[in-house]
């Protein structure tokens, strides 16, 4: 990270009511859980923004307002609007590959068909840092819902406690 240069947080969903609360908006609600409650969101290049500091460190908090294939273009806008640099990028994003509750993270690597991943990657480049938040998949649930119908579905009750307190153990890598 560049010591000097704010730190780009960005978390993905779709934005509207209708989607809010669903697993493909883990990304918005991983940064809902930093903003200090008395802020005000501002909108700027495609995405809700807002300027806190997290641990002393400068930090832009975003929501882009792309809808979630077109991520990028918002990305893009606002490393380029505020001058960051590629290493001092985190974006925060669901995962239909991990286990429900679960994280990890990592610099670089495929977007393992996650549509706003590939639009960011084509935007700026790979190499930036990815909190991937576990939504499960149907199939962990022995359900026949259409993976597509499944992450814009709604966390039952206990799934919802399970990400809620994988949410409460991140710390923001800055």
């Amino acid at each position: 990270m560049q010591e000097n240069k704010p730190v780009l947080i960005v978390g993905l969903g779709n934005p509207g009511t209708e989607y809010s609360g669903t697993r493909h908006n883990v990304g918005f609600m991983v940064v809902d859980y930093f903003v200090p409650s008395d802020s005000v969101w501002k909108k700027e290049k495609n995405a809700l923004t807002l300027r806190t500091e997290i641990d002393g460190h400068k930090v832009i908090l975003a929501k882009p307002q792309t809808f979630m294939n077109n991520s990028g273009e918002a990305v893009g806008a606002l490393m380029a609007f505020y001058k960051i640099p590629l290493e001092n990028i985190v974006v925060i994003h669901d995962d239909m590959d991990l286990k429900i509750g679960t994280m990890r993270e990592k610099i670089g690597g495929s977007s393992a068909g996650h549509n706003g991943i590939k639009s960011i990657d084509n935007a700026i480049g790979k190499e930036y840092r990815r909190i991937r938040i576990g939504i499960g998949h149907p199939r962990d649930f022995d359900s026949p819902i259409d993976p597509v119908d499944w992450v814009l579905g709604k966390f039952d009750v206990e799934q919802l406690k399970q990400i809620k307190s994988v949410i409460k153990s991140i710390r923001i890598p800055i």
